[in-house]
C-alpha cells in the first residue's frame, strides 16, 4: 500500500476501474493523493504489479466480509464416538448401530471403539468379529475411512457416510 510498494513501474487502475496503463509508482501515488485515496497493490505477483487507487479501509472490510461468507458455507464435520464392549448384548448392539446411522446421516464421521478390560484382552478375536459385523451391517450407508486396528486396550474403526463423497 502507498509507499510500501517496491516496484518502480506499475500497471495503474483508477478508482472507477479504468486502466491508466504502465506508469511510475510516484505518478500513481500522486493520483491517489489527489482523490484522498490509497494506492493498493492488488496483484503483486504480476509483472509489472497491478495497483489500484481505492479506499484501503473499505477494501480490507470487503475482503473480511468475503472470508466470513466463505466460512459460513463450509460444512464442518465432527467426529462422534461409539464405545462398545466385546460381550455386548444384541439389543445394545442394535441401539449402537442406530446411533451410528444417525450420526452418519448428520454428516459426522463415526469412531467405533471396542474397549477391552482386564482379562478380556484374551478375546481380541471377538473384537475383530464385532468390528467386521459393524462394517458389514453399515456398508449400505457408510464406508470405512480407517480400517480396524488395535491401540493398547482399545480396538478402533472410523466410518464416513457414503453420500459425503
Amino acid at each position: 500500500m502507498n509507499h510500501e510498494i517496491k516496484a518502480k513501474k506499475i500497471r495503474l487502475i483508477d478508482f472507477d476501474g479504468k486502466q491508466l496503463g504502465l506508469v511510475d509508482k510516484e505518478i500513481g501515488l500522486e493520483e491517489a493523493q489527489k482523490n484522498n485515496l490509497d494506492l493498493v497493490e492488488v496483484s503483486p505477483e504480476a509483472n509489472p504489479p497491478v495497483c489500484r487507487i481505492m479506499d484501503y479501509g473499505k477494501y480490507r472490510y470487503m475482503l473480511e466480509k468475503q472470508v466470513k461468507q466463505g466460512k459460513k458455507k463450509q460444512k464442518i464435520t465432527g467426529l462422534k464416538e461409539i464405545k462398545i464392549r466385546p460381550n455386548i448384548g444384541d439389543h445394545d448392539y442394535e441401539f449402537k448401530i442406530k446411533q451410528v446411522y444417525k450420526f452418519l446421516q448428520e454428516g459426522n464421521r463415526v469412531k467405533v471403539t471396542v474397549m477391552f478390560r482386564g482379562r478380556e484382552m484374551k478375546f481380541i478375536d471377538a473384537g475383530w468379529e464385532l468390528l467386521n459385523r459393524v462394517i458389514s451391517e453399515t456398508s449400505e450407508f457408510s464406508k470405512v475411512e480407517i480400517k480396524p486396528k488395535l491401540e493398547g486396550k482399545n480396538m478402533t474403526l472410523i466410518l464416513i457416510s457414503n453420500k459425503s463423497t
